[in-house]
């Protein structure tokens, strides 16, 4: 048990305790000091479990993160890529020889269409750091007010396609804005992600959505070789089809993200980027195309200013070959 508080012996009661006949002789009478007490009791239990670590901090060794906007672009800093990227269109498919395995690669073809800085988000006033690019043209009639005034605000053409590219930091905001940016942008031999909008390919069944290997094409079965089957248990599942079930519907048409492509050529004077492997979507689809987050971040340029011609580049390249 808990030690009880000391009790207050010798002192008088309260004075409503008191008759009225002794009021009169109180302020007489000698008051001692009233003993505090040494110590103050807090009734609890003593737990036998070790205090778990937080299971919100990023190591159980390391206290937790802090829940702010400004630890939280810290914990994506890792991830966030040092410069803006490019809007593109894929316009096919080829086939190049790569210079370092010798061997025949397949090839997307993607253009470049009058990349120009459109406006910069800043971590004062937006949150976060990002660069917003407008590509291709449009007629001012097809466009609303407000995105007249904000192109007229940053003195550049009507652009058909606005996409903003998150930065890590103030550096990234290099190029300014109105300035225009093309495939010297990205150096051959970098890696870059590519992100677009895939095919649609309408609704499809689940052999062709999941890749099911269908039913037997024998042995009693009748005109369902390639239905999906049982779509969930009884009883034991609650009796319902379970959330997330692969089931056929509508198929493509999302977002698909490839990643650690190498840059084969680059054009400057068509602005075309020959990338290895391939891209989602069909032909003239918009791509998005940044820096590689898997890969070493490439020494390119950061601003206009430090943008060379590919074909000075190349020129070392090409005279030690020759020699």
């Amino acid at each position: 048990m808990p030690p009880r508080a000391p009790l207050n012996w010798g002192l008088l009661p309260s004075s409503f305790l008191l008759p009225s006949t002794t009021h009169s002789i109180l302020p007489r009478i000698p008051l001692a000091p009233v003993p505090q007490p040494s110590h103050t009791t807090v009734r609890t239990i003593k737990s036998t479990n070790k205090p778990r670590p937080d299971r919100f901090a990023h190591s159980p060794s390391k206290p937790a993160l802090k829940s702010t906007s400004t630890s939280a672009l810290a914990r994506k800093a890792h991830s966030t890529p040092l410069r803006t990227g490019l809007l593109a269109q894929k316009r096919g498919m080829t086939a190049l020889f790569d210079p370092v395995t010798g061997k025949r690669q397949a090839c997307t073809v993607l253009q470049l269409d009058r990349n120009v800085v459109v406006a910069h988000k800043t971590r004062d006033k937006n949150g976060y750091w990002a660069v917003q690019v407008g590509a291709g043209d449009r007629q001012i009639g097809n466009l609303t007010k407000p995105m007249v005034g904000h192109f007229a605000a940053a003195g550049v053409s009507p652009k058909r396609w606005v996409v903003e590219f998150k930065v890590r930091g103030k550096e990234g905001l290099s190029v300014g804005v109105g300035e225009g940016l093309g495939a010297s942008w990205f150096l051959p031999g970098q890696w870059v992600d590519v992100r677009g909008i895939s095919r649609g390919m309408g609704f499809a069944g689940g052999m062709k959505r999941h890749g099911f290997s269908g039913q037997p094409a024998s042995h009693g079965n009748s005109l369902t070789h390639r239905a999906m089957g049982s779509a969930g248990g009884s009883q034991g599942s609650g009796s319902r089809v379970l959330p997330g079930k692969r089931m056929p519907g509508n198929m493509g048409a999302e977002r698909v993200t490839v990643k650690n492509l190498k840059v084969m050529q680059v054009d400057e004077a068509n602005g075309i980027v020959v990338v290895n492997g391939c891209v989602p979507g069909p032909k003239n689809q918009v791509i998005r195309v940044q820096d590689a987050l898997g890969k070493p971040w490439p020494k390119g340029p950061m601003s206009k200013e430090e943008v060379v011609p590919v074909s000075l580049v190349m020129a070392p390249v090409v005279e030690q070959a020759a020699a």
